[in-house]
């Protein structure tokens, strides 16, 4: 009688799977956090607007925050080795064709394919090294995680190499290097993965996915145009969302899970956070470099500090908060944020980029430190176990939705601090020698540093009130 039980992921060593899951990993983790660094230069290459070069990185973020649930799901139904070499494939097929772009618009589409593949591939990383070691997930997925935190600590500063000693094209390579390493994780998958079982027949949300993108896409071109019939569009598409997901019978995100206090402030807390997060991160580096005139390899000096404390002292931090609860440290973590990014705000008309903007990245380090891994046991303890993956999810698309709200808001904010576009004052983010032009970008960064204090600030008060006070 022939065996039906299920074949092992692996069909040697596992090993070879956190290897595959990782060098995907990195192409998603290196891509955007390299992204930032090469804007001025995608700018000076293609030409566009500020608006319209938001929306390289708005683009992948609407593709990737609208349907990165309904990856999840396609993996339980069609099995995580084919979902998750699809969007290696796909991911690897958008970023050629983002080397190639001749023009902001083709950008713009690649990134937004870019986009939709990683709503495949991120999600199965994670899941594909879990599936694969069973039982002895915990130190796999450790593995996972510091390599992943060490492509983001290190993808800025290649990034920065190549774009300080190449030529005007070379932020191109940073988009072709996904080639080999893709072409290394299908490889590496073809020859060492079995094909595996679907997990369930839960059902995509398409129509919830469909409902989200017509959100999302018209809230972010509301806030970078300021268009009021967009902002009305999203919100009528965001009242379908919801009332599509409280009746659907296989949700994108289960609503009842917000009825815990602690889970509903655990993800407003979250958003809050990474709007000023990501909102700073982003506009930083075109900041330093029309502001200083500093190459982009000296710009990431102000990403390091970050992703290095994040990666020192995370694991010490999450024992803090199984000790003593995530509440405290998520409360006094986002308060160190907002005071880093207060510091900014304050001084940066006569503050230098090592004198201030350094100094003021590693205090709010800190501070990320101090919260990233009690925000995710947060996260966890407040839903039940059977929905401990759901969950995560949501907390998951949160950050992404969040990394869109702030390109498309401190967008916003720069522009109209800034001013108007005249001789003097070329806009923001570009290069230019005037004492005027150097006083309002640094007026502008200066408003966009305040904004992501305030909501560092509201998010450090949302979490004391779900999760301290009670």
């Amino acid at each position: 009688m022939l065996s039906t039980l299920p074949l092992p992921l692996a069909r040697r060593d596992p090993k070879w799977l956190l290897a595959a899951a990782v060098l995907a990993s990195s192409m998603g983790f290196i891509d955007s956090s390299v992204t930032a660094i090469a804007l001025p230069s995608i700018r000076a290459s293609l030409g566009g607007g500020l608006q319209a070069i938001a929306w390289v990185q708005g683009g992948y973020l609407l593709a990737l925050s609208s349907l990165i649930l309904v990856g999840g799901a396609l993996a339980d139904r069609v099995g995580v080795v084919a979902s998750f070499k699809a969007g290696i494939a796909g991911f690897v097929l958008a970023s050629l064709c983002c080397a190639a772009a001749p023009s902001v618009e083709v950008m713009i589409a690649a990134r937004v394919l870019q986009g939709l593949a990683a709503a495949f591939m991120v999600p199965g990383s994670m899941t594909l090294v879990a599936r694969a070691y069973g039982p002895q997930k915990g130190r796999a997925l450790g593995l996972w995680a510091a390599a992943s935190t060490a492509t983001t600590a290190g993808g800025p500063i290649l990034g920065g190499l190549l774009l300080t000693l190449g030529g005007p094209e070379t932020w191109r390579l940073i988009f072709a290097i996904n080639l080999p390493l893709g072409a290394a994780a299908l490889w590496i998958l073809t020859r060492e993965a079995n094909p595996d079982r679907p997990q369930n027949a839960r059902k995509a949300d398409l129509p919830g996915a469909g409902l989200a993108s017509l959100a999302l896409g018209p809230m972010a071109l509301s806030l970078t145009e300021g268009a009021p019939s967009a902002a009305l569009g999203a919100l009528l598409a965001a009242a379908a969302f919801l009332w599509h997901e409280a009746r659907t019978p296989a949700p994108m995100i289960r609503l009842g899970l917000f009825r815990d206090r602690g889970f509903a402030a655990a993800n407003l807390a979250t958003l809050l956070l990474y709007i000023g997060l990501n909102g700073t991160g982003f506009y930083l580096p075109m900041t330093a470099m029309a502001l200083w005139n500093l190459p982009p390899v000296e710009v990431t000096l102000a990403f390091l500090p970050v992703s290095l404390l994040i990666a020192g002292f995370s694991p010490a931090a999450g024992r803090l908060a199984d000790r003593i609860g995530p509440g405290w440290p998520m409360t006094l973590g986002a308060l160190l944020v907002a005071l880093g990014y207060g510091l900014t705000a304050t001084f940066l008309p006569t503050g230098g980029f090592l004198t201030l903007i350094v100094p003021a990245q590693v205090i709010a380090g800190a501070g990320l430190a101090l919260l990233v891994a009690p925000l995710t046991a947060a996260v966890m303890a407040r839903a039940p176990e059977s929905e401990q993956g759901a969950a995560s999810g949501i907390n998951n698309a949160t950050a992404r939705v969040a990394g869109l709200i702030a390109v498309a808001l401190m967008g916003r904010i720069a522009l109209t601090s800034y001013g108007a576009v005249t001789p003097d004052l070329p806009g923001f983010g570009l290069h230019g020698t005037t004492l005027a032009h150097h006083a309002a970008t640094a007026q502008a960064f200066a408003h966009v540093s305040a904004t992501g204090a305030g909501l560092a600030l509201l998010s450090a008060l949302t979490s004391w009130w779900g999760l301290v006070r009670r």
